[in-house]
C-alpha cells in the first residue's frame, strides 16, 4: 500500500472510532438521570459502594471512624452554562471509556497488518489485555481514588466557618481526572512489555531503576491527583504493584528469547553437521 492508501485506511478505522463513542455519547447524554445523578455524583452521597463496604469493614473490625455519615459539602453551579457544559463533559468521557476497547481493537486492525508474524505471535492478546487494563484502572479510579480523595478534600476546614461549596465544574473535572489518570497509569505492563520485546529494556535494568522509578511514580501520582498524601499513596500503590508485574513479564520475554535463540543455535549445528 502506498502512503496514501495507507492514510485512507486509517481515516476509516478513525471515523468508526469516532462514530462508536459519538454513538455512545448520546446515549450517555439522554441517560442523564443514570450517568450523572447515579454514577458521576455517586461518589458525592454517603450511600456510594465503596463507603457502604468501608463502614461494613469498620463495624466487623470495630473500628467507627471507617463508617462516613456524612459529606459537609454542596455542589453548586455558579456559570449560566455550568450545568450543560458538565453534562455534555461527564457524557463524552463516559462514552470514550465505554467505547474503548472497540476504539483500541480498530486501531489495532490498522497497525497489526504492517506486523511481522513473531510480532503478532508476541503480541496476540492485546486487545484483551490493553482493555482489561484500561477498565480495571478507571474501575479503581472510580471506586477507590475518587472517593476517598472526595471525602478527604470535603472534610479539610481551615476553619469551622468556612463553608466547602464546590462548583459543579471542579466537581466533574476532578472526578474525571482521577478516573481517567488511573485508567493511563494502569497501561504500565503494556508499554513494558512492548519495550522489552523491542529490546530497549530489561528486567536487570528496571532492577537497577526500582529506587529511581518509586520516586517518578510518586510525583506522577502528586501531580495527577488532588493535593493530598492519601490519593497520592493511593494511586502510587498499584502503580508499584504493575511495575513488578513488569519486571515479571521482562523476564519472561527474555526467557522465551533466550529459548529462541538455543533452538535456532541448534538447527544451524545441525545443518552444518
Amino acid at each position: 500500500m502506498s502512503f496514501l492508501d495507507h492514510l485512507e485506511a486509517l481515516r476509516y478505522h478513525l471515523l468508526r472510532s469516532v462514530a462508536a463513542i459519538l454513538i455512545l455519547t448520546i446515549i450517555a447524554f439522554l441517560a442523564k438521570d443514570i450517568v450523572f445523578g447515579v454514577i458521576i455524583l455517586g461518589p458525592s452521597k454517603v450511600d456510594f459502594l465503596t463507603y457502604r463496604v468501608l463502614c461494613d469493614l469498620g463495624n466487623y473490625l470495630g473500628i467507627a471512624a471507617l463508617c462516613i455519615d456524612e459529606l459537609p459539602f454542596t455542589i453548586q453551579s455558579r456559570q449560566m452554562t455550568g450545568q450543560f457544559t458538565m453534562h455534555m463533559t461527564s457524557s463524552i468521557v463516559v462514552g470514550f471509556i465505554v467505547a474503548f476497547p472497540y476504539v483500541f481493537w480498530e486501531i489495532w486492525r490498522f497497525i497489526s497488518p504492517g506486523l511481522y508474524d513473531k510480532e503478532k505471535n508476541a503480541a496476540r492478546g492485546a486487545v484483551v489485555f490493553v482493555s482489561f487494563l484500561f477498565l480495571s484502572g478507571a474501575a479503581f479510579g472510580y471506586y477507590v481514588l475518587s472517593p476517598l480523595s472526595i471525602n478527604f478534600l470535603a472534610n479539610y476546614q481551615l476553619d469551622p466557618t468556612i463553608l466547602n461549596e464546590f462548583d459543579i465544574t471542579s466537581y466533574v473535572t476532578t472526578l474525571t481526572m482521577l478516573v481517567l489518570a488511573s485508567a493511563i497509569m494502569f497501561q504500565l505492563p503494556v508499554v513494558v512489555y512492548f519495550l522489552s520485546m523491542s529490546g530497549l529494556i530489561t528486567s536487570r535494568m528496571l532492577k537497577e531503576y526500582r529506587r529511581h522509578s518509586i520516586v517518578v511514580i510518586l510525583i506522577i501520582s502528586a501531580i495527577i491527583t488532588p493535593p493530598d498524601v492519601v490519593s497520592q499513596l493511593l494511586i502510587a500503590m498499584p502503580i508499584l504493584v504493575l511495575y513488578e508485574v513488569g519486571i515479571v513479564l521482562a523476564k519472561r520475554i527474555e526467557k522465551q528469547k533466550a529459548l529462541k535463540r538455543a533452538e535456532e543455535e541448534k538447527g544451524r549445528e545441525g545443518e552444518n553437521n
